[in-house]
């Protein structure tokens, strides 16, 4: 296995076809984008490990791909790459359980005004966006209600019933359901080809049923039986 990120991190879908049980979500944004429909402000709502932040990260992707917007971008797009990567200027990642105060939303409103660099938009993605206290939630309405111009604005949340109901009638809510065991043995054994893992169906189909609907869960084991047993992993490790 090679160096670098997690494999949840590595392995992330790279484009919207490679999905798994999320195809509501994935078929109305896709629909968005091709129609030029896009809202300015999406309310991801769903468990932990369902693919929030993944599906924001593609729609930034659809929205800022060279020659776009366009729902089949090329991932090896040095626009997209640079999404995917984390280091594109025009993508902003934010993780409101650690930045909820006033003053920081004060420090995105501001930002805001700013234009895309690379790309078409600028898209903001609020990690964990219960966690905003209400007072920076009211510091927030109106840039949320009247973006600036091609600002779009994601909001992944594990509790939408915190979220204040001012907020949530602001955006377009999509609900991520919990993956089925076989939707993430799918992805359990795509990703153990890919890194070259050597594990049986059985010890696959086991780690999917522990996982309780979180892929990141599910390739967090397949990462701590990886290092505990090397590439050649046995049914015996898992049990």
């Amino acid at each position: 296995m090679s160096a670098g990120p997690s494999l949840y991190r590595r392995h992330r879908p790279r484009t919207f076809a490679d999905v798994v049980g999320q195809e509501h979500v994935v078929r109305t944004l896709s629909n968005a984008v091709t129609q030029d429909k896009v809202h300015h402000a999406y309310l991801f709502v769903g468990s932990r490990g369902t693919g929030k932040t993944s599906m924001a990260k593609l729609l930034a992707c659809a929205l800022n791909a060279t020659g776009g917007p366009k729902v089949d971008f090329d991932p090896a797009d040095p626009n997209c790459r640079a999404i995917m990567t984390g280091t594109s200027l025009d993508v902003v990642e934010m993780d409101a359980a650690s930045n909820n105060s006033v003053d920081d939303i004060r420090d995105l409103r501001e930002r805001v005004n700013f234009a895309p660099v690379a790309g078409r938009h600028k898209v903001y993605i609020l990690d964990e966006a219960h966690m905003l206290s209400t007072a920076a939630w009211n510091a927030f309405l109106k840039t949320l209600e009247e973006p600036p111009p091609h600002t779009i604005f994601v909001l992944a949340t594990t509790e939408a019933n915190k979220v204040l109901p001012t907020v949530v009638d602001r955006c377009h809510r999509f609900d991520f359901g919990r993956p089925a065991v076989a939707q993430i043995t799918t992805v359990l054994r795509r990703v153990a080809d890919a890194e070259q893992i050597s594990i049986p169906d059985e010890a696959c189909a086991l780690i999917a049923r522990s996982a309780t609907g979180s892929f990141r869960d599910a390739l967090g084991t397949l990462e701590q039986l990886l290092a505990y047993s090397g590439p050649s992993i046995q049914l015996d490790d898992v049990l």
